[in-house]
Formats: structure tokens, C-alpha cells, sequence
């Protein structure tokens, strides 16, 4: 009796168990019983090639029934009844349920960041932050026009905001290196950190500097005192101080002035900076120069420059400017490249 009982067991969890292992099993077995089954019938035009088997198994299991084929015995007409089709039918059935079963499964995965980014030279954000995230995404989004795929890592219990857009990864720990494999940390090409605690945007920021230290790397701090630490560490790093205080007192003396700064920071409208770099190729010029020519040819005004020494907001007409120098300037839209021998000419 006991061994009835494990033996029932088994047969319930293992035999009936839809997987890949019974399904392929089962596919055999009907393959096997079904050309036995014709050959004992004496249906020697449909087995004595495996071609011609095969094709008729695969027209009647499926139900769709060509008829350039067909069955001239009796057994064999009794055997399509009651073996062929309806065995076929079950098979089809379990495995397009297979198939739906598995793609719903990869697609969930990845709604839940489960599922491991195959990608290289993206843009990786570490961090949630609710419309914040959402609004900086927008405006990656239309500030790259698809040449680099965004990754959004965040340990907060969401999924995928914008699935199809945008590929997501959950992870409990931003410094756990088997789960930033899942997100391709050494190989993005732009890591943005910004989360609502600044010890975790500090431990983040300073292990994907030292994991993949090639990368452009922002850090968004609250806190100054760990913005100018980061600096210490990571000198290459970009930390972007909290502004709301600034804006602030800003527009209490230049009333407008926090209007304007939105629409400098805005991506998706109106007058928006950007930044380009003049050729190391291209003769020395001066600020007077450069400046009449982007405004001429592009209508685009150069704000400031960085030839290696920080920023120069508003330079002055006659200062230099050297090839390989940074340009900073207003357009409506990014200019994707300036013709600067024309200017040369």
C-alpha cells in the first residue's frame, strides 16, 4: 500500500507535471505510437518516408487537413480517430500554452527587474525618486533620440515605469557586485545617481567610480558637506548641488529669474543649453569669432567656455579660444554639428 501511495505520488508531481523534459517525452512517445500504428495498419505511402510521416502527422494533429494525404485502410482511418488527432490536439495545446507560458514569464521579469541588461554604452540611473526620475528620463529620452538605451536600477518596490522605453533592474544594494552585473555597471557609459537618502547616493556614487571609473558620472546631493566628499574621492565626478534655496533668492531680487532658469533646464521646450566641443583639429580662434558665427549660421549664443581651467561664464570678445576647448551655448534644439571650417574661411 505504501509503495502504491509514493508510487501515485511520483506519477501526480513528475508524469503530469507540464514541463520540458515530459513535454518532449510525450512528443516522442506520440511520434513513435503514431508511425507503429501505421505501419502494423500497412499505410506504407505514409511511412515509408519520414518526410511525407512527418508532414501528415504535423497537417492532421493540427487539425488543418490539406487532404493530399490520407489514411486507405481501416485501421488506419480508426487509428487518425482516435489517436492521431486527439493526441495532437493535447500536445499543440501544452505546448503553445508552453510557449504563452514562458514569453509571460520574460516579460514579467522584466516589469519586475528581474531579468538581466544586455547592453553596452547605455545610461544608468541608481535611484528612484518618483515624477522626479520620471521627468529626468523624459528628458534623456529627448535629449538623446534613442542613441543610448536607459537603465533604471532603484531598490525601491516598483516596477517598470516605462516598460518598452526603458530597461529596469531591482536590486537590494547598490554596492552588491553579482547584482549590478544585472545592469552592466563597468560597461554604461553615463552613470546617474540621485536617491533620497545622500549616504546611499554616496556609497553608490563611489563604487560605480571605482568599478567603472571611465564612465561619466553625476551624483544629485542634498547635502553639500558629502557633495564636496565625493569630490575629494572622485575628482572626475559631477555632484549636483540642491539649487531650491538659490532659485530662491534669486527671484526675490531679479523678480522672472526662476522662470528663466526652468525654461535653461528644460529639454522639451523653449531656449535650453547645451554644449559642444570645438575640433583639436581646428585653428585657434577668439570668443568675438566663434560667437558671431554659431549666432549667424545656427542662431545659437555662446554662454561660456572651458579650456581646461573651470568654466568661463560670459568670456570676453577678444579672449582665446584653443582647439579641444568647451562651448556652452542657448539653441532651440541641439546642434548635432557645426561646420567650423566654413567659419574658417
Amino acid at each position: 500500500m505504501t509503495l502504491w501511495l509514493h508510487l501515485k505520488k511520483w506519477i501526480n508531481s513528475s508524469l503530469f507535471k507540464i514541463n520540458n523534459r515530459n513535454l518532449l517525452v510525450l512528443s516522442l512517445v506520440y511520434v513513435g505510437t503514431s508511425w507503429l500504428l501505421f505501419f502494423f495498419a500497412g499505410e506504407t505511402a505514409l511511412t515509408e518516408s519520414f518526410t511525407t510521416f512527418a508532414y501528415y502527422l504535423m497537417v492532421t494533429a493540427s487539425t488543418v487537413g490539406y487532404g493530399d494525404f490520407s489514411p486507405q485502410t481501416e485501421v488506419g482511418k480508426w487509428a487518425v480517430v482516435l489517436f492521431i488527432i486527439p493526441g495532437g490536439l493535447s500536445l499543440f495545446a501544452a505546448m503553445l500554452g508552453r510557449v504563452a507560458g514562458s514569453a509571460i514569464e520574460y516579460w514579467r521579469a522584466g516589469i519586475l527587474g528581474k531579468r538581466r541588461m544586455r547592453v553596452e554604452n547605455h545610461i544608468l540611473l541608481l535611484g528612484w525618486n518618483g515624477q522626479r526620475t520620471m521627468h529626468l528620463i523624459r528628458m534623456l529620452q529627448h535629449e538623446e533620440h534613442g542613441k543610448r538605451p536607459i537603465i533604471l536600477c532603484s531598490r525601491s518596490e516598483i516596477e517598470n515605469p516605462l516598460p518598452g522605453e526603458i530597461g529596469f533592474v531591482r536590486v537590494t544594494s547598490y554596492t552588491d557586485g553579482q547584482e549590478m552585473e544585472k545592469v552592466n555597471l563597468d560597461k554604461a557609459s553615463c552613470i546617474i545617481v540621485d536617491n533620497l537618502e545622500d549616504d546611499v547616493t554616496l556609497s553608490a556614487a563611489l563604487y560605480s567610480a571605482n568599478t567603472n571609473p571611465d564612465a561619466h558620472l553625476l551624483a544629485y546631493f542634498k547635502d553639500e558637506a558629502l557633495s564636496h566628499l565625493l569630490s575629494q574621492h572622485c575628482p572626475n565626478a559631477e555632484c549636483i548641488p540642491a539649487v531650491g534655496a538659490e532659485m530662491l533668492a534669486k527671484a526675490a531680487v531679479d523678480p522672472g529669474s526662476s522662470v528663466l532658469h526652468q525654461e535653461l533646464l528644460a529639454s522639451t521646450r523653449g531656449m535650453t543649453q547645451y554644449s559642444t566641443v570645438y575640433p583639436s583639429d581646428a585653428t585657434k580662434t577668439d570668443v568675438n569669432r566663434v560667437f558671431t558665427f554659431m549666432k549667424a549660421a545656427h542662431d545659437a549664443t555662446l554662454i561660456a567656455m572651458d579650456t581646461g581651467n573651470g568654466i568661463e561664464l560670459n568670456p570676453q570678445l577678444s579672449r582665446d579660444i584653443p582647439s579641444g576647448a568647451q562651448l556652452f551655448y542657448i539653441a532651440d534644439e541641439r546642434i548635432d554639428s557645426f561646420n567650423w571650417k566654413e567659419m574658417n574661411q
